[in-house]
C-alpha cells in the first residue's frame, strides 16, 4: 500500500471539529495471509462511513479515514491489546489486553463473527510488530495530531469517532444474538469523555429527524475515543454507531437508496454540532 491514510477536506479545521473512521478501508495489505475471502473479510468493515460524513470535510472539519481493513488491524484497540492465543511465540511489548481477544476481536483479528479462524497458522511477534509500526502508529500520530493543532488554535476541540453496526447483533455481540439495534448508538464512555450537553445536541437532532437513538447501549466509545478525550481540558471526543440498516445491504455491501437521505441529515447534524461549538 502507498498510504495507510487520507484526510478529507482541509489539513487545519476551519472551527473546532475533527472526524474519524477507522474502519471503513478495504485496500488489503499483500501480507495478510488470511485463509478466508477478502468479502468475508470485510464483514467487520463500517461500509462507506467515511463517505457518509461528507458534509463534515465540505464545511471544513478535517476527516481522518484509514484505508486498510479492520480485520488486518483495529485502530480502535490499544497498541497493546495483543491476543496471545494468536501468537507464536512470547509477546515482547507491552500487553494491554481489553477483554476482545475472548472472541477473537484484539488488536488483530483471528476470528470472524462466526468464528471461524482468520489465519490457519499463529502470527509471529514480529508480524504483529511490523503491522503496529506500519498501520497503527502513523494513524494515532495523525489523529493526536489533527486533535492538538486544533486544541490549539481554538482552546477547544470536539472529535466524533465515527463508526456503524450490524442490523442484527451477531455470534460474537456484546449485547447478544439476534438483538435488533436502534438506528444510532451514541457512545461518550457514561459521561466521561466530552461534555453531557455535546452528546445531548447530538441524541436531540437525531431523534429530531425520526431516528431511534441510545447512548452508551451498547456501544459506549472504545480507545480512539478514550485516548484523545479530556473534557475538563476542552477535549471532547463522541462515538457515533449508526445501523447499515439505513444506508446498505449488508449482504451485498452496497449501497441502498437510503443513503443519500442519511448523508443529507448527517450534513444537517454536522451544521447544528458547528452552531453548537
Amino acid at each position: 500500500m502507498s498510504s495507510v491514510l487520507e484526510i478529507r477536506g482541509p489539513r487545519l479545521a476551519a472551527f473546532p471539529l475533527i472526524l474519524d473512521s477507522p474502519h471503513s478501508g478495504h485496500e488489503f495489505p499483500a501480507d495478510f495471509g488470511a485463509v478466508v475471502s477478502e468479502a468475508e473479510l470485510r464483514e467487520g468493515e463500517d461500509c462507506f462511513v467515511d463517505e457518509l460524513y461528507a458534509g463534515g470535510p465540505e464545511m471544513g472539519a478535517p476527516l481522518l479515514a484509514a484505508l486498510w481493513p479492520r480485520t488486518y488491524l483495529d485502530p480502535n484497540r490499544h497498541a497493546g491489546d495483543v491476543d496471545l492465543e494468536l501468537l507464536q511465540g512470547p509477546w515482547p511489548g507491552e500487553y494491554r489486553p481489553s477483554g476482545k481477544a475472548k472472541v477473537g476481536k484484539a488488536l488483530i483479528w483471528r476470528t470472524l463473527e462466526d468464528g471461524r479462524p482468520i489465519y490457519a497458522r499463529k502470527l509471529t511477534p514480529d508480524t504483529v510488530v511490523k503491522r503496529i509500526e506500519g498501520f497503527h502508529l502513523p494513524y494515532h500520530a495523525k489523529i493526536k495530531q489533527l486533535l492538538s493543532e486544533t486544541h490549539s488554535k481554538f482552546g477547544r476541540v470536539y472529535h466524533i469517532n465515527c463508526h456503524s453496526m450490524r442490523a442484527v447483533a451477531g455470534k460474537q455481540s456484546d449485547d447478544g444474538e439476534g438483538h435488533v439495534r436502534a438506528d444510532f448508538v451514541l457512545g461518550d464512555r457514561d459521561g466521561t469523555s466530552c461534555d453531557p450537553a455535546f452528546t445531548e445536541l447530538v441524541r436531540k437532532t437525531l431523534a429530531a429527524m425520526g431516528y431511534q437513538v441510545k447512548v452508551n447501549d451498547p456501544y459506549k466509545g472504545v480507545e480512539l475515543v478514550r485516548a484523545y478525550s479530556n473534557p475538563q481540558a476542552g477535549r471532547h471526543s463522541l462515538q457515533i454507531e449508526i445501523n447499515k440498516r439505513l444506508y446498505m445491504d449488508e449482504a451485498s455491501l452496497r449501497k441502498t437508496a437510503g443513503f443519500a437521505l442519511l448523508q443529507k441529515h448527517l450534513a444537517a447534524l454536522m451544521r447544528e454540532i458547528k452552531t453548537f461549538i
